[in-house]
């Protein structure tokens, strides 16, 4: 570091310290334009501050998943005077935590206690590979952090009630496709209906990318609650079939579509053969519950309406 400039200064070595980054890195950002080149004193290479507070956006940007070529547009766009600002804090919002849930530690003696007692290293090995666990190096005692707590509660009591490990980290598995597949509706969904105006832009202005922003934090809970309610539903709907199903004496469930026996006093029956004929009995009596139902139901809607005055 120069001790003639006010301004911090860096030999590429030790940029390389500071941020993180190799020096194969360093150079490798500079020939794909990432990163601004340094000047050049005599027969060597002088960076700043700036160039590490570039190193260091990208290593986060890195992290959160984008390529190096959707960086380099983003930091296009801040050199060009754009603004970043906004973009970052979309970037932020859409990277930070989709529950309120917080992380926990748990030691590998407890997990063995909460799961029976004997260790089982099929079992943790494919736990970490689901993220389910992850180990904490450098640890006296083997100990693990626990992204979802709810979700490895959920575990010990499946375990509890006689659900083999096997079968649970197999259905996480089946489960896990299908909700990344709702997710990836929603997102789909969202982003034709509301975010499309704001990312017509690439990378979008800093003020489309301030509202975006604004806008994932109001729609962030709706997703979970829309699941919520409708597994909610489905379970109701499904589990009160699946019980006709074991309870019925001949294993076969009463469905919503099949007819149901319903008993009519014997004067009913002979007033409507009287009617249609005993052909047209069931036909007539279902035709009148329809009606009448229909009829309710408009009756209801229409005095739920308030009358104008």
């Amino acid at each position: 570091m120069s001790e003639q400039s006010a301004q911090p200064e860096y030999r590429i070595e030790d940029l390389a310290h500071h941020s993180g980054a190799t020096v194969r890195t360093i150079r490798a950002y500079q020939d794909r334009g990432l990163l601004p080149r340094p000047e050049r004193r005599g027969r060597s290479n002088v960076y700043g501050d700036a160039h590490l507070a570039r190193l260091r956006q990208i290593a986060d940007l890195l992290d959160r998943g984008y390529t190096l070529a959707s960086i380099k547009e983003l930091l296009e766009a801040w050199d060009t005077g754009r603004g970043l600002g906004g973009v970052l804090g979309l970037v932020a919002e859409v990277h930070g935590p989709w529950t309120d849930e917080q992380a926990d530690r748990i030691s590998r003696a407890e997990l063995d206690a909460r799961f029976g007692g004997t260790p089982d290293e099929d079992a943790i090995l494919e736990a970490v590979e689901l993220g389910v666990l992850e180990p904490l190096p450098d640890r006296d005692t083997e100990e693990y952090l626990v992204p979802s707590p709810q979700e490895l509660a959920v575990a010990a009591e499946l375990y509890a009630a006689g659900v083999p490990l096997a079968a649970i980290t197999g259905h996480l598995r089946e489960l896990r496709d299908q909700v990344e597949h709702i997710a990836a509706r929603f997102l789909e969904f969202t982003t034709e209906h509301v975010f499309a105006r704001y990312l017509e832009h690439r990378p979008p202005t800093d003020a489309d990318a301030t509202e975006a922003a604004t806008m994932v934090r109001r729609l962030r809970p709706l997703a979970q609650q829309t699941v919520d309610a409708e597994l909610a539903r489905a379970m109701r709907l499904l589990a009160t079939r699946h019980l006709q199903l074991h309870l019925s004496p001949d294993g076969h469930p009463v469905t919503d579509d099949e007819p149901r026996p319903v008993g009519l006093p014997a004067g009913t029956v002979r007033a409507v053969q009287g009617l249609v004929g005993p052909e047209g009995v069931a036909a007539f009596v279902a035709a009148a519950a329809e009606r009448e139902v229909h009829k309710r139901t408009l009756d209801t809607l229409a005095s739920s309406r308030p009358i104008e005055r």
